[in-house]
């Protein structure tokens, strides 16, 4: 059959983000014996990728149109944007052009499948696991047999919203499988990504362990830890390295954690160092509870250009509401550990979060003024985004802040503890970035309009990711200009 994967996702800031996802369930459906296409919207305008999809539905008539949709909104409680808005009218302009079965799938879907079925008006979604379920929805298909049962999908049967879950499995076991890694530069235009300071990104488990009120990645891949192994992430360095990429990503919901896993990790990348294959890397995810001297040291060793802790309070009252498993004495001492290293590292606080007070926000302040290095970024962002089934909306709930039904969360909706005003922590913090903290930003900061400009003169320059290691020496040249 002739299959068309559509990825969605149009958000370029703080930088564009490679759909590994997406990439990856067109394989799978070419390598079952499909004819596929693949659309990217990432750099192209509303209109000209509207325009584009109507060109190639009415040229080329897919049977099946398979759409990736990997952000519900921009998260952010200061600027909100609903990047799910644009479903709606991309399916219309699919419709508009003929029969196509049209498959919604990506992150977005396995955090809120059936909002986003009903708002997007798509025939069926995929919930997880796309590279499994999409090739067998398809197979299903071209036997004329119909695609809302397939396992691990959902549908809307007379307004009711229908799943078969059965797909899932997690109990699946990954150490002896292969880590997929797309053919990137068959499916995007890399050098575009790359010239944006994208890095190829790399998943080396599946799972979580934490409780955090406001997560949804057990939801998306279970509470239970399915490793690859230390030589799979090796092997998938080398294919990536061979493929020309000379950046990854770690992007695990957590890198350390399992510790002795991550230190396997970076074991084996300081092998490949020494062969030869040396690409810079990076992770968004560290957890203090398990910044050791011994890994940070080790991922030193293996290359890493940068890493974030994602402590999100210095207060011990905040922590145990957010439910993160750490106390304020690891975050103190994960701070000691990075001073004693080279290893630039950002910072990443939530305000705001249940039991938020001003006192408690003054002490993540002094935190990040006094225990934090003045080169490493710290991003602060006030309010948490609320998703339907998790702890945190039942938190919002019981506390009378949240009386919309679960339908009426699509568009984004944010706690704040009722004893501090947002206002007022977004306005600390921005004075606190106005003093001397060039290293401090705020959501307003990844949202700056010139910043695809900057990532290009750097890029220009020779600069490797992370742009992030940047921030303090950004922040100056822009300040005489009245940009913070």
């Amino acid at each position: 059959m002739r299959v068309l994967m559509i990825s969605a996702n149009r958000n370029s800031l703080p930088e564009p983000v490679m759909p590994a996802g997406a990439c990856m369930v067109a394989e799978a459906a070419r390598d079952a014996g499909h004819e596929v296409k693949f659309l990217d919207f990432m750099f192209l305008k509303w209109e000209k990728a509207l325009g584009r999809t109507r060109s190639l539905l009415r040229g080329w008539r897919p049977d099946v149109t398979g759409i990736s949709a990997r952000n519900i909104d921009g998260n952010n409680l200061g600027g909100p944007v609903f990047f799910a808005r644009e479903l709606p009218p991309l399916v219309r302009a699919i419709r508009e052009q003929g029969h196509t079965l049209i498959v919604l799938g990506g992150a977005a879907v396995s955090v809120m499948p059936e909002e986003l079925l009903r708002a997007s008006g798509a025939d069926c979604a995929v919930l997880s696991g796309g590279t499994r379920v999409f090739p067998k929805l398809l197979e299903r298909v071209s036997r004329g047999a119909g695609a809302r049962e397939t396992a691990g999908t959902a549908w809307l049967s007379e307004g009711d919203f229908k799943k078969n879950a059965g797909a899932a499995d997690e109990t699946e076991e990954l150490e002896d499988k292969k880590i997929p890694v797309p053919d990137y530069a068959h499916w995007l235009d890399t050098r575009r990504y790359t010239a944006h300071f994208a890095a190829a990104g790399l998943q080396t488990k599946l799972g979580c362990r934490f409780d955090c009120i406001y997560c949804t990645y057990k939801k998306i891949e279970g509470g239970g830890y399915r490793l690859h192994s230390a030589e799979a992430a090796a092997h998938a360095v080398e294919r990536l390295w061979a493929a020309g990429f000379r950046d990854v990503e770690f992007v695990d919901n957590v890198f350390n954690c399992p510790c002795e896993h991550a230190m396997g990790i970076c074991e084996a990348l300081v092998h490949l160092k020494e062969r030869g294959v040396r690409p810079g890397y990076h992770t968004i995810e560290l957890n203090p509870l398990f910044v050791t001297d011994e890994l940070v040291s080790l991922m030193e060793r293996a290359g890493f250009a940068g890493a974030g802790i994602t402590a999100e309070s210095a207060s011990d009252a905040v922590l145990h509401g957010l439910q993160k498993g750490f106390c304020a004495e690891h975050v103190y001492r994960a701070a000691g550990i990075v001073g004693r290293h080279r290893l630039p590292c950002f910072w990443i606080f939530l305000l705001g979060g249940p039991g938020e007070t001003r006192n408690t926000v003054e002490e993540t302040l002094r935190f990040a003024a006094q225990r934090i290095r003045p080169s490493d970024p710290v991003f602060f962002n006030t309010g948490l985004r609320i998703y339907p089934g998790t702890e945190l909306e039942r938190t919002a709930r019981r506390e009378g802040l949240l009386s919309l039904p679960a339908e009426g969360m699509l568009e984004p909706v944010f706690y704040v503890s009722p004893e501090v005003d947002p206002c007022w922590i977004m306005a600390r913090v921005g004075r606190e970035m106005g003093k001397n903290h060039l290293n401090f930003i705020d959501q307003g900061s990844l949202g700056f309009r010139f910043l695809p400009l900057i990532h290009r003169m750097f890029s220009l320059a020779g600069t490797r990711p992370p742009l992030w290691r940047f921030t303090r020496t950004i922040r100056r040249v822009l300040r005489p200009f009245g940009i913070r």
